[in-house]
This record gives C-alpha cells, sequence and structure tokens, in this order.
C-alpha cells in the first residue's frame, strides 16, 4: 500500500495559492486516474484506487498546513503503511516556480507541514516532491505562500503539474533512486 500526500489549506480562500500546489497536483492525478476526493477519515479527503494489485491513497489533509502531520500520523497508523511507501508533494520557496526536486528525507527546511508530519511520525526519513514557488524577499513569507500565482507563475506550474502526473506513475513502479536520477535532471524551466 502507498501513501501519496498533497500538502495545502481546505477553503476556497486558499484555491490556487502557492502553499497549495501539493493539492493542486493531487487533483490533477486523481483526474487521470478517474478518481475523486469523496471520502473523509481523520481529518482529510481521500480517495483510492488499485494499480498492479496494489492499494493506492491520495490525501488532501484538511488540518490546515501547520497541523498536516495530525492527518497522515493517523492514514499511517490505521493502515499500517510503511515510512518507505510514502510520498509528500509540497511547495518550496527555495526552489524556483517550473522547477522541482525529488527527496528521499531530510529536514523540514522551515516548512511548516512538513515540520509537523516530522513531529508526529517522529522521524524525517520520508519521501517528498518539493514543487517550487520561488520567494520574493520583499513580502512576507506568509502573505508570499498565501498569495495567487501570477499568469505566467501559472503556465511554469502547470508545466510541472503536467510532467508530475508521469513522476507519480512512475513513483508506484520503480524505486526512489531511480526517480530522483531520471527526474531530478529535468527541469520545466
Amino acid at each position: 500500500m502507498k501513501l501519496i500526500v498533497g500538502l495545502g489549506n481546505p477553503g476556497r480562500e486558499y484555491e490556487n495559492t502557492r502553499h497549495n500546489v501539493g493539492f493542486m497536483v493531487l487533483d490533477a492525478y486523481a483526474k487521470k486516474k478517474g478518481v475523486s476526493f469523496s471520502k473523509e477519515k481523520f481529518q482529510g479527503l481521500y480517495t483510492d484506487f488499485y494499480q498492479n494489485g496494489e492499494k493506492i491513497i491520495l490525501l488532501k489533509p484538511q488540518t490546515y498546513m501547520n497541523l498536516s502531520g495530525e492527518s497522515v500520523f493517523q492514514f499511517v497508523q490505521f493502515f499500517s503503511i510503511s515510512l518507505s511507501d510514502i510520498l509528500i508533494i509540497n511547495d518550496d520557496l527555495d526552489l524556483a516556480i517550473g522547477t522541482f526536486k525529488l527527496k528521499a528525507s531530510g529536514s523540514s527546511g522551515g516548512h511548516n507541514g512538513l515540520k509537523n508530519i516530522e513531529q508526529h511520525l517522529n522521524t524525517n526519513q520520508y519521501k517528498r516532491f518539493k514543487i517550487g514557488i520561488s520567494n520574493d524577499k520583499m513580502m512576507d513569507t506568509k502573505d508570499y505562500v498565501l498569495g495567487r500565482f501570477s499568469t505566467t507563475e501559472k503556465e511554469q506550474l502547470d508545466k510541472v503539474i503536467s510532467l508530475s502526473l508521469n513522476i507519480l506513475d512512475d513513483f508506484l513502479t520503480y524505486r526512489f533512486d531511480v526517480l530522483m536520477n531520471q527526474y531530478n535532471k529535468k527541469q520545466t524551466r
């Protein structure tokens, strides 16, 4: 069983904001797979499907970003999901718009959603799919991440989201080191 988690904030006011790229990727992937987020459990909206005989859960925590770990932890516990079978999709201020990075583990990099997941799982040894949202040092970080994308930024992000559908499919099939070697070199900018 695999768990793919997209991070974001629930509610219409947060739709299409920089902090919600995890939700955007999962929405696009669910659409590709022909499933919808119609189930609720453990403070999360989720859906599932089977691929190659394995159950795949797509989760959008509804706890707000800073408490994402509460929902993730409950899913991991309830479904007995191995840490090696978790992928977290999050926004990253240190990566330029139109870029991404797959990481096997590591620090939260100051990302509050990842910090909370680490606290609840009691480890930082889980896989991440970090999507660049750039950074505007002239703005307060909170205002920036809750802001919307410009038209040009959205075009760049759409290219990453399109490629992410292949990345997620490959995550279900290949070892993560193979994915990192293949995709971390491929940047869409």
